[in-house]
């Protein structure tokens, strides 16, 4: 049985405030929590209920187990219908962007994307197409939002994700910028090369106007219907499959 003050510690993670200061997120789900635990992340504790018992991965030495009841899952969840298991997991320590780690492959570098299930569905993609690092605006939706590492599905695990001012960062670094706009060179018909930034937008405003002219490659996908706009994380599905396919 959980104390009221374990309870309350868990819930307050659920807010962003109370996950920076404590270092902790939440993950749920057998699937994530199995992912995770395979990772060089560290986990924190798992909460289960009973019907969960048999299903807990085996590699669990280091990590603090508590059985609870559903009652007390639903108080601590972030899902409207808990999946029967839940752990925290550490936050990794911040480390500095290795610019030349960058070099010899393709990035995505996100501009102040706020949808958490747009970024979740973004780090899951890049993970199906090999992409290893995504690079994120200041302002751009928290990694470790409950909704954005549902949404990953044990992907978050596999990406590093890095914060950073992005116009320092691209003053920095020395790599092709394909920037995703409505107007530019026809997405299908795009020489990438081996190595590049793919620069997607804001859901409503796009890029801002201060990285419009960091872009030394402006690519659209070509419209066909009537759609004012695509969403951001569709958009980088298609980059990354187009990635994928001329660099095959």
């Amino acid at each position: 049985m959980l104390s009221k003050s374990q309870i309350s510690y868990i819930k307050s993670l659920h807010q962003k405030k109370y996950r920076k200061e404590s270092g902790i997120f939440i993950i749920e789900g057998i699937k994530s929590i199995t992912e995770f635990i395979n990772s060089n992340y560290q986990l924190h504790s798992i909460y289960y209920t009973p019907t969960h018992s048999s299903s807990l991965p085996k590699n669990t030495a280091n990590i603090k187990l508590f059985e609870v009841n559903n009652v007390e899952l639903e108080k601590i969840s972030t899902l409207q219908t808990p999946q029967g298991i839940l752990a925290l997991v550490h936050i990794p320590v911040k480390q500095k962007l290795a610019i030349k780690s960058l070099h010899n492959s393709f990035s995505l570098v996100l501009d102040d994307v706020q949808d958490p299930g747009n970024f979740g569905t973004i780090i899951r993609t890049a993970d199906w197409f090999g992409i290893k690092n995504i690079i994120c605006s200041e302002n751009t939706v928290e990694a470790y939002n409950p909704k954005t590492v549902q949404s990953t599905m044990g992907s978050l695990c596999r990406v590093n994700i890095i914060y950073t001012n992005l116009h320092s960062f691209f003053e920095e670094v020395k790599l092709p910028i394909f920037g995703a706009l409505l107007n530019g060179n026809n997405i299908y018909r795009t020489d990438w090369g081996k190595e590049g930034l793919i620069l997607l937008g804001n859901e409503g405003h796009g890029i801002s106007e201060e990285l419009l002219e960091k872009i030394t490659i402006p690519v659209t996908i070509p419209r066909i219907g009537e759609a004012e706009s695509l969403n951001v994380a569709v958009s980088a599905a298609i980059f990354c499959s187009e990635l994928s396919r001329g660099n095959k």
